[in-house]
């Protein structure tokens, strides 16, 4: 089996094209693939797949083999492989996932895509849509003491789950400990992002991530988004911000028309053989 590995902001994944290739069992090949020590290492798989709505469809597994709806990262890096293997015709091309029918924008430079603008689509700050069992209109600075630690989390889906906690100091949060506790609390009944930030000034923050499925990330685009909105609906921050994470910047705008826009690199960094019998 071809596939190839591709990231956005180090937030890596294993790329199937599925106009050529067959996967059986993507959610086992998923866990395997993406071993770091014993497989390709990556933060989960990402099947390139025919599409009677749009351009091509993006389904996507993270590394423990779970289901997610949705990665901004994930999602610039299939507009890249499709415009650059001629999957579709750029610059601009639509893309299905499970959390609906996104526009992606490529910049070209000399033939090659270098970055992606994406509409994220509106986010919700309705409990119902993350989903969680908490019983209120919209989850704001909701209190929840965790491992001893007293978190403030504003609740926001853009497709999928993210839960925001801001903090004047990132490195004093413990966040291979609490992120796996928010992760999994019985209030997320799919389980949840959560994503620590110090906002830097109303137009730049600086953010870390536990992913759900896979743990510390280098990246997360959704939740960079999430953070956006976050931001806004606490009064911490402008629409139009400035992402730092530890792979580097998102460019973030939650616009007037109330969808969320999200820029950022999408780069190619190998391609190889699999043996399928090895999933």
């Amino acid at each position: 089996m071809r596939f190839t590995k591709m990231h956005g902001l180090g937030n890596d994944y294993i790329y199937v094209d599925c106009f050529r290739e067959k996967v059986r069992d993507p959610a086992t090949l998923a866990r395997v693939i993406s071993d770091r020590h014993c497989g390709v290492g990556s933060d989960g798989l990402i099947l390139i797949q025919l599409s009677k709505v749009a351009d091509v469809r993006m389904e996507m597994y993270n590394a423990d083999g779970s289901r997610g709806q949705m990665c901004g990262n994930g999602i610039r890096c299939v507009a890249k492989y499709a415009v650059e293997h001629e999957l579709a015709k750029g610059p601009t091309l639509r893309i299905e996932t499970d959390a609906g029918i996104k526009q992606a924008d490529c910049r070209m430079t000399h033939g090659r895509v270098t970055s992606v603008r994406i509409n994220m689509g509106i986010p919700s700050l309705s409990p119902r849509d993350l989903p969680s069992t908490i019983q209120c209109d919209r989850l704001v600075s909701y209190p929840m003491i965790v491992a001893g630690n007293a978190l403030a989390l504003t609740c926001v889906s853009m497709g999928n789950p993210h839960a925001v906690h801001f903090v004047e100091d990132i490195a004093a949060i413990d966040l291979s400990l609490i992120g796996p506790r928010v992760e999994n609390a019985s209030e997320f009944p799919e389980r949840i992002n959560l994503h620590i930030v110090k906002v830097d000034s109303p137009d730049h923050v600086t953010v870390r991530t536990w992913e759900r499925g896979s743990g510390l990330t280098r990246a997360c685009g959704t939740g960079a988004c999430a953070v956006c909105v976050a931001g806004v609906i606490t009064e911490r921050t402008h629409r139009s911000i400035v992402a730092s994470l530890p792979g580097g910047d998102l460019e973030i705008e939650w616009a007037s028309d109330n969808n969320v826009y999200m820029t950022g690199p999408a780069v190619e960094v190998f391609a190889g053989d699999w043996p399928l019998e090895a999933s």
